[in-house]
Formats: structure tokens, C-alpha cells, sequence
């Protein structure tokens, strides 16, 4: 893979200081500045939620050849492939689909069936974390649609650093956006969203380990609601933490 635009490499000061400016920035201006110093090096991660829907909207307009990688875990909502076939359509990705190394009977075959009731870390960690890990290999920076308002665990998120778990730099241009910031950005487009949002869904992943919230509730409160995980793995460790102090 070749990089054309500026050397990738960034020091931990020039890091730091971008972060204090990206503080007061547009994710616009964020994602104009990534694609100017990361080029083809530069990957978007999406899951097609609304705020990865906003990143794909700005990014079509400046950037539309950028790669998209999204993680197909065999288990979303019908729902879900709907949307991504709309958008990759409506926005002529370069989308990279990404499944786990073992399809759903081989994984049933290995561990047992329904492995994400009795251990959901481990089930995310193989179909979610090691793929993307994998499909990271050969970029320099990674978009996230992360933002500090979605939960506790997030709040301190970084709109630049150093990812060191997949060794190359980390973007969140939307860290200190607000979930009614995306919306009316998504509403002013008249941008496709996820149908399942208008059913109580406000952060969707895997068909059996997602439910539906009532008003007022944690927005991510329906994920993994039957047990103490509110996290994939990509973005905050859980299953390599808990292996590493076995």
C-alpha cells in the first residue's frame, strides 16, 4: 500500500499539540487535515452508526476513495446489511467488508454454540477485535466515530493519540460532539440512518446482543444488557486485559 501524501509518522509532541488544536476544530477540518497527511494510509472504521453515517457524508465530499472497513460479525441486524448496501451505494465507498476467521458453525464447532451468552468478551474478540486488527495491517491512522457523551468509559476519549494496540495513530473527529449534534447534521442532509434507531435502538451491534432501551436510559444500556460489558474490545480493552492477568 502506497502512502502519497505526507510522511505518516507523527512525534508524540506534534500529537500533542494537535490535539490541543483539533480541541476547537470542525471534525470537518479534523478529516480534511487526516486525509491530507495520511492519504491512502488513512482507513475509516465504521459500524454504520449515526455518526459514522455523518463521517461518510463528509468524507464523500472531499475524500471519496478512502477506505472504509466495517466488521461483518455474520450476526447484525437485517437491518444493519440494508443499510450498509444503501450507503455504500448512495456514497460510492471503497468499503472493505471484514469477517471473522471462522464462520458462524466453525465457531460453534470450536467453542460450542452460542458462545456470546457464555462468554460474549471472548465472541467479540474473535469476531470483532482480531479481524480488525488484521485488517488495520498496512495503515497509518484509523477514523472512529468514538464520542465522550456516549458513556463514562468514553468521556476521556482523545480526539488524537498513539494506538498502541494496533500501532498507528487513532482519530475520533467527533470526540466532543453531542449526540444532537450528529442528528441534526444527519436530519439538515436527509441522511439514511438505521431504521432500528425509531425502535428504541440508539447503538446497535449484534442481533442477540442488542436490545431495545426504554426513553431515558443509558443509550448503550441494550448492549450486552445480560451481563457487566458495555464494550466490544476495539476501543477499550476487555477480553486481552482479563487474559493478560490470568
Amino acid at each position: 500500500m502506497t502512502n502519497t501524501a505526507a510522511p505518516s509518522y507523527l512525534e508524540p509532541d506534534q500529537i500533542a499539540h494537535l490535539q490541543h488544536d483539533f480541541e476547537s476544530a470542525h471534525p470537518q477540518d479534523i478529516l480534511q487535515w487526516a486525509t491530507q497527511q495520511f492519504g491512502d494510509s488513512l482507513a475509516v472504521v465504521t459500524s454504520f452508526q449515526p455518526t459514522g453515517i455523518v463521517t461518510l457524508h463528509m468524507l464523500s465530499e472531499m475524500a471519496p476513495h478512502t477506505a472504509i472497513i466495517t466488521l461483518d460479525t455474520e450476526f447484525l441486524f437485517p437491518e444493519t446489511y440494508a443499510l450498509i448496501d444503501r450507503v455504500e451505494s448512495l456514497f460510492n465507498l471503497n468499503l472493505i467488508r471484514v469477517r471473522p476467521e471462522l464462520t458462524i458453525d466453525q465457531q460453534a464447532a470450536a467453542y460450542g454454540d452460542k458462545l456470546w451468552v457464555r462468554n460474549p468478551d471472548q465472541c467479540c474478540h474473535m469476531r470483532k477485535t482480531l479481524p480488525l486488527k488484521d485488517a488495520l495491517v498496512g495503515y497509518s491512522a484509523w477514523v472512529t466515530g468514538v464520542r465522550r457523551d456516549q458513556s463514562s468509559r468514553r468521556s476521556s476519549t482523545a480526539i488524537i493519540n498513539w494506538d498502541s494496540r494496533y500501532n498507528l495513530v487513532k482519530l475520533c473527529p467527533f470526540a466532543n460532539w453531542t449526540e444532537d449534534m450528529v442528528w441534526t447534521y444527519i436530519q439538515a442532509h436527509d441522511l439514511p440512518y438505521n431504521e432500528l434507531h425509531d425502535r428504541g435502538y440508539p447503538s446497535i451491534g449484534c442481533l442477540h446482543c442488542t436490545q431495545a432501551v426504554t426513553d431515558g436510559a443509558d443509550p448503550r444500556s441494550g448492549r450486552w444488557a445480560m451481563h457487566q460489558k458495555t464494550e466490544c474490545g476495539i476501543h477499550i480493552s476487555s477480553f486481552e486485559d482479563d487474559r493478560a492477568r490470568e
